[in-house]
């Protein structure tokens, strides 16, 4: 009988680490092919940034793959020599903040490491991108046709939706729709007026590359609440022990952590402790909630827990504060009520909170909304064509697919495919805390376990016995 084969869409962190995990525990022969358009595995979005503004938003002693020793990337980070010629990348503290793209160089070395470790496992990549899936068979954009056991979707992050109404300028010279298109910035005058949509980690990145260009002119940030994403914490921290909360409802929660909070600054704590602890609880406390509940917290909660769960380096920190001390950066919680295009501006009309209107023109907006997970499953032709076969279906709370409590991919009628998988944050609405990397490595490795658990059955569905 010919050897399974494992089919993984996406070579990002989710894609890279499951092949990884495959490979690792599989103790039969496997083929596992990962599709992936760009030319090297493990970067993905977040780790093919070639600016040295962008920065892992925790400390490398906290970035690796499941199942490795606790600071396995920290160590082989400080054996680069990138390391030691990187000087903005060490805290007084001792951590450090690589660039991001070392990360991806990282998960590379462990793909090609696990290829070389497990012989009777044949790790492979195929650049390009993924199709359509008929049958059995993936099409690839090479015109290449791949046969395979199980299809796995480590697709995470669609492309950045623009906002409506700025939808009709999407061609204006003022308007960057995506500021992570190699070179997009390089356009931004030092003393350019702009505005950027949206004051999350996007915006924080912005901010920062700006900065390495010399950007001094007015900057403005805006979104409905304003919020900017916190700095992550330094120094040594005990952990902190949340108490229980047996009630299941977004509302007890908010108020359970906010007492906890106070209880931990009574002892001199930082809120990040108490918040890490809910991050290792994260996935425990969604599934316990109700369906009601969950869509409470992502209409009342989310762009709050966000910004806190989510944090930015110190350094990229250190550039907003400087620029807000200078009042060269101001936030403002705002909505856009208005746009109107001059020849080489836009002028955007802005309304806070307390009902005021404010005009400015601008030589750039730069929208940094975040990807659009809420058109996941028609933002590419594989998903499309997944979709329009009912073999897949968006969650209802617009996260990403639907999966059940293994990740196989729900149809159409609610049925799991044994099949189809998904693994990293387009799972999330089933697992809840599925965003950040220690999370999703722990997926990846839950996932792979149960593909283990399948492929048996699959292979021997898809391979009858030879005749005698």
């Amino acid at each position: 009988m010919a050897t399974a084969h494992i089919i993984i869409v996406g070579g990002g962190f989710s894609g890279t680490a499951l092949a990884i995990h495959l490979a690792r525990t599989s103790l039969a022969p496997l083929l596992i092919t990962v599709v992936e358009p760009r030319a090297s595995l493990g970067a993905g979005v977040a780790y093919s940034t070639p600016e040295p503004a962008h920065r892992i938003n925790v400390p490398a002693a906290r970035m690796q793959l499941s199942g490795e020793e606790q600071g396995a990337f920290d160590r082989w980070y400080r054996q680069q020599p990138e390391c030691s010629l990187d000087s903005a990348a060490h805290c007084a503290d001792g951590a450090v903040y690589p660039q991001r793209a070392l990360f991806g160089r990282y998960l590379a070395q462990q793909f090609a490491a696990a290829a070389e470790a497990h012989p009777h496992v044949t790790l492979r990549h195929v650049q390009a991108r993924a199709l359509a899936w008929e049958g059995q068979q993936l099409l690839l954009s090479n015109g290449e046709t791949l046969t395979g056991d199980i299809l796995a979707l480590a697709i995470s992050h669609p492309p950045p939706s623009l906002p409506r109404m700025l939808q009709p300028f999407a061609d204006h010279p003022a308007l960057i729709a995506n500021p992570w298109q190699p070179g997009v910035l390089d356009n931004v005058e030092p003393d350019a007026s702009v505005a950027i949509v949206g004051t999350g980690l996007s915006m924080a990145d912005v901010v920062a590359s700006l900065a390495t260009r010399q950007h001094q002119g007015p900057l403005l940030a805006f979104s409905r609440r304003g919020q900017l994403s916190r700095a992550n914490l330094s120094g040594e921290w005990p952990e902190w022990t949340l108490a229980a909360q047996p009630q299941p409802s977004a509302r007890h929660w908010l108020r359970h952590i906010r007492d906890e909070v106070a209880r931990a600054a009574a002892q001199q704590l930082p809120w990040q402790r108490v918040l890490d602890e809910v991050r290792v609880q994260g996935q425990a406390i969604w599934q316990s909630l109700p369906l009601p509940e969950q869509r409470r917290f992502a209409r009342h909660l989310r762009s709050w827990w966000d910004v806190h769960r989510y944090r930015i380096a110190p350094q990229v920190a250190a550039v907003i504060a400087r620029r807000q001390q200078q009042g060269s950066l101001q936030v403002l919680a705002a909505r856009l009520v208005a746009i109107h295009a001059h020849p080489q501006q836009l002028e955007i009309t802005l309304r806070q909170r307390d009902g005021t209107r404010q005009n400015y023109v601008l030589d750039k907006l730069i929208v940094t909304t975040g990807p659009g997970h809420e058109a996941l499953t028609s933002s590419q032709p594989l998903l499309q064509s997944l979709s329009e076969q009912g073999l897949i279906r968006a969650d209802v709370l617009g996260f990403g697919i639907d999966v059940d409590d293994r990740s196989r991919t729900l149809n159409r009628s609610g049925q799991p495919n044994a099949r189809l998988f998904v693994v990293g944050p387009a799972a999330r609405a089933r697992f809840g805390e599925l965003m950040g990397l220690p999370q999703v490595a722990d997926h990846a490795a839950a996932v792979a376990d149960e593909i283990l658990k399948v492929l048996p059955v699959a292979h021997a569905e898809r391979c009858p016995p030879s005749a005698s």
